[in-house]
């Protein structure tokens, strides 16, 4: 019984915190018209530097091609723009503080034995740690003309890495249209 009550909220928190959407950021340059650019291209430089597998490499930037492609732009040998990708990830330790029994904590998050949410609680408490790998997705567009970097949007949350790979296609897909939602610019957009 005690087994449970210690792997319950485990399995909440790790249920929890892959369902965490996508945090999106996005910079660009006030000086690029982005009305002008029509086609693209993967800069296959930079690309190839990204520190994470070949698989997920054609994941990214399938995913990629595609917001392209429903924006309106064209794969092009002569593009307007690069498109260039790297990441980053680091591992995250969560330590949750169990004060209480009956599911509730005080002050912060409290994981009590069944359940979890805000409020006071009673008794012994116990810690759970949990580990996750949170990861960052960069795309970066590169005038060619002018080659220049002229937008960047970064995606940042938890990635999937179980052995599930629809889950992962679906999670990079996620990552990939959340970051382009904010391309172009709406200051730059038609």
């Amino acid at each position: 019984m005690k087994k449970i009550k210690v792997l319950l909220p485990l399995l909440l928190v790790l249920m929890l915190t892959s369902c965490v959407s996508v945090r999106v950021a996005s910079d660009y340059d006030q000086q690029a018209d982005f009305n002008n650019y029509k086609s693209f291209a993967f800069y296959k430089t930079g690309i190839d530097k990204a520190e994470i597998s070949d698989l997920d490499k054609k994941r990214i930037l399938r995913a990629i091609e595609a917001e392209m492609l429903a924006k309106g732009f064209v794969k092009s040998d002569n593009p307007d723009v690069l498109v260039n990708i790297f990441t980053k990830e680091k591992e995250r330790v969560d330590v949750y503080n169990n004060w209480g029994w009956g599911g509730f904590g005080w002050g912060g998050f409290g994981w009590g034995g069944w359940g979890w949410g805000w409020g006071p609680g009673w008794g012994a408490g116990f810690n759970n740690v949990a580990t996750r790998t949170e990861g960052s997705l960069y795309i970066d567009v590169i005038d060619t003309t002018e080659k220049e970097l002229v937008w960047q949007g970064k995606g940042t949350g938890n990635l999937v890495t179980n052995n599930n790979i629809e889950k992962k296609e679906a999670r990079i897909r996620e990552f990939v249209q959340e970051i382009m939602k904010q391309y172009p610019p709406l200051a730059q957009a038609n």
